[in-house]
């Protein structure tokens, strides 16, 4: 019975991390810090990949169960990742714990920023969003119309499909993607 158990949960965290990789990897398109006006910095990357983990999460939050499990474990996913990159750093291992709070807080503050800015009418306040938080002021327009496709076509995704879909994301402009 116990192995039958862990069997399940090696394979769902083969999934999540399956499912983080094409999220980080979209989020490192050429084209978003190009036209999307991302700056190519540790911050800009962060920024990027807070904002392809809130469409994600934004969609799993829609579907059913058991979706939610899956948001905590991609979130997790995700902490151990930049945890990760600040180890991978240097960053000592009494800094990592503040760092990871600051991150923490940057993150679910942009997840909560970013969910407004969609749920009002229009893009204003999602381009005002980006302009504070992800990217050049004169790009966030840019920005925005891709994370509306990007939204559009998340939606049409079930669980399965965002699971098993090996491109999640559209390209940012006409660049082929591989996400």
């Amino acid at each position: 019975m116990i192995f039958g158990l862990f069997g399940k949960r090696a394979s769902r965290r083969a999934s999540v991390d399956g499912l983080f990789g094409r999220v980080a990897e979209a989020s490192r398109q050429p084209g978003l810090y190009r036209e999307g006006g991302i700056p190519d910095s540790f911050e800009g990357r962060f920024e990027s990949l807070t904002l392809h983990m809130m469409m994600v999460l934004r969609r799993l939050r829609e579907l059913p169960p058991p979706a939610a499990d899956l948001a905590q474990e991609l979130v997790d996913a995700c902490f151990a990742y930049l945890e990760l990159g600040f180890r991978n750093g240097g960053v000592s291992d009494v800094a990592v714990p503040k760092r990871m709070k600051k991150i923490g807080q940057m993150f679910y503050g942009r997840l909560q920023a970013y969910e407004a800015a969609l749920a009002a009418p229009g893009t204003d306040k999602l381009v005002e969003a980006l302009q504070r938080n992800a990217c050049a002021p004169e790009a966030a327009e840019t920005l925005a119309a891709y994370i509306c496709r990007a939204q559009d076509a998340l939606a049409a995704c079930d669980l399965d499909a965002i699971l098993g879909r090996q491109e999640l994301f559209p390209a940012l402009s006409g660049e082929a993607t591989h996400v």
